[in-house]
């Protein structure tokens, strides 16, 4: 099956606002950045979180610790995603116990990778709360999941692929869907 490319969604300006809001947002709910760490899913919502960690330091100041979280021996298709699976390291070097996690990754769908993320997590320590924040929302839930802070709610269908690109991974930043095209 192959996809082409449908709509922009969002250009390298709207990304930097919707981080620059979900930021404010974070400190507003959590009472400022006390007790506040980052934690992005890899690939794509790490970038995001060392982004939002960057634009939180920027409001108030404060430097929040901020690791990446590798989920791929916690997913449920493992056998369906590949024989030899590519796995990255998970890279978190501060004590989650007694924290509230910023758990942040770039499309919210299904809700099962942000399930691995939590049963990975946990494996670390006990945080006070895990609150989810993604750039992302496009529905379809299958568990239920809801994100904290989303940068833009984005309905689809199920033909559709959102499309996340990040500079630092993807040399651009742009969030655009595709549709499925039959051959």
């Amino acid at each position: 099956m192959s996809f082409s490319k449908k709509a922009n969604i969002l250009t390298k300006e709207e990304i930097a606002r919707a981080i620059t809001r979900i930021s404010h947002e974070i400190l507003e709910k959590n009472r400022g950045s006390k007790d506040l760490a980052v934690i992005g899913i890899r690939t794509r919502g790490y970038v995001l979180a060392e982004r939002i960690v960057q634009s939180i330091k920027s409001i108030d100041g404060s430097s929040l610790p901020v690791g990446a979280l590798d989920i791929t021996l916690y997913r449920d298709d493992l056998s369906v995603v590949s024989e030899q699976p590519v796995i990255h390291k998970t890279e978190i070097d501060f004590d989650i116990e007694g924290k509230n996690i910023i758990l942040v990754d770039d499309v919210l769908y299904t809700g099962r990778t942000v399930r691995c993320a939590l049963d990975a997590l946990i494996d670390f320590g006990r945080p006070r709360a895990i609150q989810l924040a993604v750039l992302i929302d496009r529905g379809h839930r299958e568990l239920p999941v809801r994100a904290d802070y989303v940068g833009k709610n984005l309905p689809t269908s199920q033909k559709e692929l959102v499309q996340v690109k990040l500079e630092e991974v993807d040399e651009e930043d742009s969030v655009f869907i595709e549709e499925a095209q039959n051959e």
